[in-house]
């Protein structure tokens, strides 16, 4: 169990709790305490340390609308929306001329359009160029992207199973595992799970029912439950869970409200 609470504005215990008491209600459970990364700074800025002595980092100045601009122009083999390299070509000079008048700056990954190939379990052979992305937000938080690559190898992850719109941070992560000198797990990236208007379901979406009805919905959507029958308890479908039964294409939750 991982709390990624590193956004210490967006991050509650209110929320915390409700979410380790709604995966205990189905029942979810782990292995060991919870594993906060708030509390794991150190390790992230060791990270940090090592891609600025392999020279893979610099500091870019560019502000959100600056960042949108440039990522809707076309950048050859590199995926829509990536970062072009905007701040990568500033001379020393110049960037320390910035720095030292106040402005402020993320760090960002030399990725140098590497391309990056990898096996999902689901999807078969994927990947694409990796773009210069953040590692370091310009309020000091570690990114996303990097903070996931050193927790998964220090807690042994060895196959990441998430959602299909997280398909495309995979090759990022894997540049950093290579360059960080770190395991790369498996993954399988699943169909994401709609509303009823067609819409991903997010977090700030009406809660889908009771546990019953949910978790019903979900061993009817795998095949795992027999027509009409209801599931109280995730540990009912494990003798006949397999992977290959996962769907590949987004389905609705239609069971809210019953």
């Amino acid at each position: 169990m991982r709390i990624e609470d590193l956004d210490r504005q967006r991050s509650r215990e209110r929320w915390e709790s409700e979410q380790i008491s709604d995966l205990l209600a189905l029942p979810l459970d782990w292995d060991e305490p919870p594993v906060r990364q708030s509390e794991r700074l150190p390790l992230y800025d060791d990270a940090v340390a090592e891609l600025r002595r392999a020279d893979r980092l610099y500091p870019c100045f560019c502000t959100r609308a600056e960042i949108r601009e440039a990522a809707s122009a076309p950048h050859g083999d590199l995926p829509e929306g990536a970062y072009p390299g905007t701040c990568r070509s500033l001379s020393d000079s110049v960037r320390r001329a910035r720095i030292d008048a106040g402005e402020r700056f993320a760090l960002r990954l030399r990725a140098d359009g590497e391309r990056i190939e990898f096996d999902d379990r689901l999807r078969g052979r994927v990947g694409g160029a990796v773009d210069d992305f953040v590692v370091v937000r310009n309020d000091g938080v570690h990114a996303y992207q990097l903070a996931v690559v050193v927790d998964d190898a220090a807690q042994g992850v060895g196959e990441v199973v998430r959602g299909d719109d997280l398909a495309g941070s995979t090759p990022r992560q894997i540049l950093l595992q290579r360059l960080l000198g770190l395991p790369t797990p498996r993954y399988a990236h699943v169909p994401l799970v709609l509303g009823p208007d067609g819409r991903r379901l997010a977090k700030r979406d009406d809660p889908p029912g009771a546990q019953g009805s949910t978790l019903t919905w979900l061993a009817h959507s795998l095949g795992l439950a027999r027509e009409r029958a209801v599931v109280r308890d995730a540990r009912e479908l494990l003798d006949e869970f397999e992977p290959d039964r996962i769907p590949r294409k987004s389905v609705r939750f239609d069971a809210l409200g019953g």
